[in-house]
């Protein structure tokens, strides 16, 4: 990124807000309010003047069309705003990383209007294939649009490592969900991001409360130690074990049961009921043995079906219960913060990696050494070693 990108980076006063008036209809945030009453003021920062002034004409245009129809709530520019956030391309990066700054501002003062509690609630779901997440989504979802919510999910599919294609087959199988009106599907291919959690889904988040989804699911793909990626984007954790999957406990690892805030066990219904509450009982025994990550909030184990729906109500009134806790005890504002540090500092680490491999002394260097290694010559950590120091030497 040049002079551009990062100096833009550096910009944290807040951005011309479009004068609107925002209503929160669902029951987290009963109120109506006018933006335009709140006292602080709405002008953009000096920097991010200067960068809007730097873009070309039609730059400019496309960027302003796509922040007024996002916060108006046009679907079609918060999938083209989503799509900008997802590109490669340099210059495309810093349009979009302006469109995101002024989302992000005028996401601020919705914030600061609203007595500073977040005005959307974030949900990442996660399970080992075959758990049925789709389908509970899709459930969740259709009962949360009748409600009167909006409902936004970011679907993070599997895609090939050799071509890079992605199956996209959740917004397939949300068939129902896809045609409501009041819901978003947008499927992300992982492009061999770890934990399945793209690097721009952080952003995707950002686009999608700015357009007025005040519930936003996350769903990611498999179970592992890397599914801490969406632990760390999202409000609440919620993991979906499947009931007839042998010794669960055994099946998924500590860590990623350590970061989960509610357990479902998925299609509790027929002959399934049986193993599903022993499945219930397994784990909240095992919950207890764990050390809490919450001071306001014990995780849970509830039992749900998506085909005759028993306990998708339960399972909603669990996460508002756990919403209602960490606000009052500001620990969900605490954690969002914490939570942009870390993904701060995951974007330095994939920003700086492809800086070292890109550095013209790393990749002279590299091919000799990877040789050397696979025959081996010398160890990786001495052909680590060495193209740092050609890295650092070249680069002081």
């Amino acid at each position: 990124m040049g002079h551009f990108g990062l100096s833009l980076l550096l910009s944290t006063r807040t951005c011309y807000l479009h004068r609107r008036v925002f209503t929160c209809s669902h029951p987290f945030y009963q109120s109506t309010i006018p933006v335009h009453s709140c006292q602080h003021s709405r002008r953009v920062s000096t920097d991010l003047c200067q960068h809007i002034q730097d873009l070309s004409g039609p730059e400019q245009r496309l960027v302003n069309k796509l922040y007024e129809g996002l916060i108006g709530g046009q679907r079609a520019s918060l999938a083209e705003s989503i799509t900008l956030v997802e590109t490669q391309h340099p210059r495309k990066k810093e349009l979009a990383q302006v469109l995101l700054q002024k989302v992000l501002a005028f996401r601020a003062e919705q914030e600061r209007c609203n007595g500073g509690k977040p005005v959307a609630f974030r949900v990442g779901l996660s399970g080992p294939p075959g758990a049925g997440k789709s389908s509970f989504i899709e459930v969740v979802g259709k009962m949360l649009t009748g409600r009167g919510h909006k409902v936004s999910v970011l679907a993070v599919d599997p895609s090939s490592c050799t071509t890079g294609g992605s199956l996209m087959g959740d917004k397939t199988r949300m068939t129902e969900l896809s045609r409501d009106l009041n819901a978003f599907i947008r499927p992300s291919p992982t492009s061999g991001t770890l934990g399945g959690v793209t690097r721009t889904t952080n952003e995707a988040i950002v686009l999608c409360e700015g357009a007025g989804y005040d519930i936003v699911l996350v769903e990611t793909v498999g179970v592992g130690q890397s599914e801490f990626a969406v632990a760390d984007m999202v409000d609440m954790f919620v993991l979906l074990i499947p009931p007839a999957g042998g010794d669960e406990l055994q099946g998924i690892k500590r860590g990623i049961i350590e970061r989960a805030d509610l357990v479902v066990v998925t299609k509790s219904d027929g002959d399934l009921v049986v193993p599903a509450r022993r499945i219930q009982a397994e784990y909240t025994s095992a919950l207890k043995l764990l050390r809490r990550q919450s001071k306001s909030w014990n995780p849970k184990v509830v039992r749900a079906s998506s085909h005759t729906d028993e306990g998708i109500s339960e399972v909603w009134a669990k996460v508002e219960l756990y919403r209602d806790f960490m606000l009052a005890s500001g620990e969900l504002q605490g954690r969002r913060r914490a939570q942009q540090k870390v993904w701060m500092w995951s974007l330095i680490q994939d920003n700086l990696l492809c800086h070292f491999q890109n550095h013209p002394s790393v990749r002279d260097a590299l091919p000799h050494l990877e040789e050397r290694v696979t025959k081996g010559a010398i160890s990786p950590g001495l052909a680590a070693d060495l193209l740092l120091q050609s890295f650092s030497s070249s680069s002081s």
